[in-house]
């Protein structure tokens, strides 16, 4: 009870005495309501600069010149480099392939190790239209696997069932094995179908997307053991994130005349999937084997010549155009 009757005392003697106590008065009186403004005088000024000078500071950033960046030199003179001083050297494939070799038997490796391809695509068209991701099947020159894919036939006709199994269909059968398919009970590499059940088929179309069977890619005929051949033992490759197929094409061990073929057989493969009036699909290639870095290749010689020969036929019309005229005066 005597705190109270102190604090009441205080107040009224501390104006008559001239009691002061630094603090006292800060602790006792009760804190009126202040606006933020009021409390604050300077604190928009000072966030005003803030913005200002951040501002600016941008406006530096924006107006400083980019630093210049050193050019890359050819080819170092030493065995150790720093390598981001130096241009990536590029190999001719057969140089590429015999490296590959001499690495394995240096490293000690395994000598039957996949091959593999890095294909680096230029995807752009006219304007702003693109190439969209592809996938796509071929027939190598040179197995390099034991592996079988497995594939299943869509027919409901008994001998074109018997057919198919003969020539090594995994699974055969008409529109029951829809609801299998739907559920995942049954997976297969490849779907192959006749054209008279193509019909039924449609509520597969979302659930095999690519691989629905179709004209355009050989999944959809009538000669059931010319398909079956060629998708039981094809090579599938794909585009990953937007420009870049990573497949494997060989093995190490294989011939290097033999892993040369099955790289240009793939590459000549990619490059039909863009009009040859364009620039070349294949922007860079890097070959390399599983336990090896990857060599950067020269293009020449591994892209085909198909524009070079359309433009040499389009100056040999354009020269006998030209020609005739003048041949049709002098006869006359």
């Amino acid at each position: 009870m005597a705190a109270p009757s102190a604090r009441c005392l205080w107040r009224a003697l501390a104006p008559r005495c001239g009691w002061v106590f630094h603090g006292l008065e800060q602790r006792v009186a009760v804190p009126a309501v202040v606006s933020p403004a009021s409390a604050r005088p300077y604190a928009a000024a000072a966030k005003a600069a803030k913005k200002d000078a951040k501002r600016s500071r941008q406006e530096k950033v924006k107006d400083k010149p980019a630093p210049r960046r050193r050019p890359l030199m050819a080819k170092p003179v030493d065995d150790v480099y720093l390598t981001w001083l130096y241009r990536r050297p590029s190999y001719e494939l057969e140089q590429a392939v015999g490296m590959l070799k001499n690495f394995q038997k240096l490293d000690f490796t395994y000598p039957k190790q996949f091959v593999y391809i890095n294909v680096f695509l230029d995807m752009a068209l006219q304007k702003k239209k693109k190439v969209d991701p592809f996938s796509s099947s071929v027939t190598l020159p040179h197995r390099f696997t034991d592996e079988v894919n497995k594939v299943l036939v869509f027919t409901e006709n008994e001998q074109e069932a018997e057919i198919a199994r003969e020539h090594g269909a995994a699974i055969v059968g008409g529109v029951e094995l829809i609801k299998w398919i739907l559920e995942d009970e049954i997976q297969a590499d490849f779907y192959v179908a006749v054209p008279a059940i193509i019909p039924k088929l449609i509520p597969l179309r979302n659930k095999l997307k690519r691989k629905y069977p179709s004209t355009r890619r050989n999944s959809l005929g009538s000669d059931i053991p010319k398909m079956l051949q060629f998708f039981r033992e094809c090579h599938e490759y794909a585009v990953e994130d937007e420009d870049i197929i990573k497949t494997r094409i060989a093995r190490l061990d294989m011939p290097t005349e033999h892993i040369i073929a099955n790289l240009k057989t793939i590459i000549h493969d990619i490059c039909t999937f863009k009009p040859s009036n364009y620039d070349p699909i294949v922007r860079r290639l890097v070959i390399r084997s599983a336990t090896s870095e990857g060599l950067l290749l020269n293009l020449d010689g591994i892209l085909p010549q198909v524009e070079k020969v359309e433009e040499k036929e389009e100056k040999h019309e354009v020269d006998e155009d030209q020609q005739k005229p003048v041949q049709g005066s002098v006869s006359t």
